[in-house]
């Protein structure tokens, strides 16, 4: 029996062990995405990159983006009055290509902040963990799990890129003007069939938590507008909320930094958008099935950026600022990185790969997009005085 199969009759055996016979979205996703043997992201499912893959990210076009990054981590160093350890925590780092860009140029380029760099990945899939030892093994890393991390001891940066998009959701849909929970269960099937696969579907019922409804009480919306039409349906990420608390608790001094494709509450939650943001990735192709490739695509939302500036606040984390990444790196430097093309001894096919990547990080219609969400912990006020590069606005 295949892994496919499997998880299938795994998640089916939660959901007839459950004294209602059904589990929260949430659960499912989580399930397909991280159970330990057969889902997605703890199996060799996962492809990530341009050729035979399911997705790229920013770190897939090159080494730009993550030596951009490296900048203004030297720059978040400085401002901590150059530490003698400042801890790069990356969570969740796919491939570990992101890593060994910013390690590489740190290296390269800022001797003395490498020195000073403890690296720390925090990654749940082993396969993935496996990926990233192999390369990285020329550098010291450590990894760990995000709970095993001893709390206020970091002295540095927590960051992310498109991880908190990978967060199990609950689903909720508007009927007769109440908030009601999506769930999943297993179909009955008649007894002449013999299909050894269980089919999935949708059920509705009473939210699981109260934490559902009082969380549009913390990013500002009102579902009760008439403006909200019966069977509006969209998502809640209530783990992005735990996982913020956990890296609050953990930072001592410094910031986190997370990049990812997402809105702030009035964009995410807009009467228009009335299907919420799932989106499923199989080879290169999105659609919003997410009962079908069970284990082998991956399941996103897009994240609600009020929500972890909110959240954050209430965590003792302070908002430094809020930018788009086509923003953000330019601000980095990303267009003299253009410019210069004009200048180098390369191949014209390297030069045009290159250029294109670079294109594609500030792209407005896709990577540039994204949101980047800086927040700071422990900083004195004259610490906190200094803008950080990434978030000054470009002339």
């Amino acid at each position: 029996m295949d892994s496919h199969l499997l998880l299938c009759q795994a998640i089916a055996d939660r959901i007839i062990t459950n004294s209602q016979q059904r589990i929260t979205f949430a659960e499912y996703m989580d399930m397909v995405l991280y159970h330990p043997e057969y889902g997605y992201y703890a199996s060799d499912a996962v492809k990530i990159g341009f050729l035979d893959s399911d997705f790229f990210t920013s770190a897939s076009l090159g080494s730009d983006f993550g030596e951009l990054l490296t900048k203004q981590f030297y720059q978040m160093w400085e401002i901590l009055d150059q530490p003698i350890s400042f801890n790069l925590v990356e969570m969740g780092a796919g491939q570990g290509i992101l890593a060994s860009h910013i390690l590489n140029y740190a290296k390269q380029e800022y001797p003395d902040f490498f020195a000073a760099v403890k690296y720390i990945i925090v990654e749940k899939s082993q396969s993935l963990k496996q990926e990233q030892q192999k390369r990285l093994q020329d550098f010291s890393v450590d990894w760990c799990n995000l709970e095993e991390i001893t709390p206020n001891s970091i002295i540095g940066c927590f960051f992310s890129n498109e991880l908190v998009d990978a967060f199990p959701v609950h689903q909720f849909i508007l009927d007769g003007g109440e908030l009601r929970e999506i769930y999943v269960t297993v179909e009955q099937k008649p007894e002449e069939e013999n299909s050894a696969l269980p089919i999935f579907i949708e059920i509705m019922a009473e939210p699981s938590t109260p934490q559902l409804g009082e969380y549009f009480k913390l990013v500002g919306i009102d579902l009760s507008q008439n403006t909200y039409k019966n069977g509006y349906r969209s998502e809640i990420n209530l783990a992005a909320l735990k996982w913020l608390g956990i890296v609050a608790d953990c930072l001592q001094r410094g910031y986190v930094l997370t990049i990812d494709y997402g809105y702030p509450a009035h964009r995410y939650y807009h009467p228009r958008r009335d299907q919420g943001t799932l989106q499923c990735y199989y080879q290169h192709r999105h659609h919003d099935h997410p009962y079908i490739n069970i284990g082998r695509q991956d399941i996103t939302a897009h994240v609600d950026f009020t929500a972890l500036s909110s959240w954050g606040e209430r965590c003792g984390l302070k908002k430094v600022g809020w930018t788009e990444q086509g923003l953000f790196l330019m601000a980095l430097g990303i267009g003299e990185r253009l410019a210069a093309l004009s200048y180098q001894q390369q191949p014209i096919s390297q030069l045009l790969q290159r250029r294109e990547g670079l294109h594609q990080l500030i792209n407005p219609g896709g990577l540039g997009n994204f949101g980047v969400l800086v927040q700071s912990r422990g900083l004195t006020a004259q610490e906190a005085s200094k803008p950080l590069l990434g978030l000054v606005v470009p002339e």
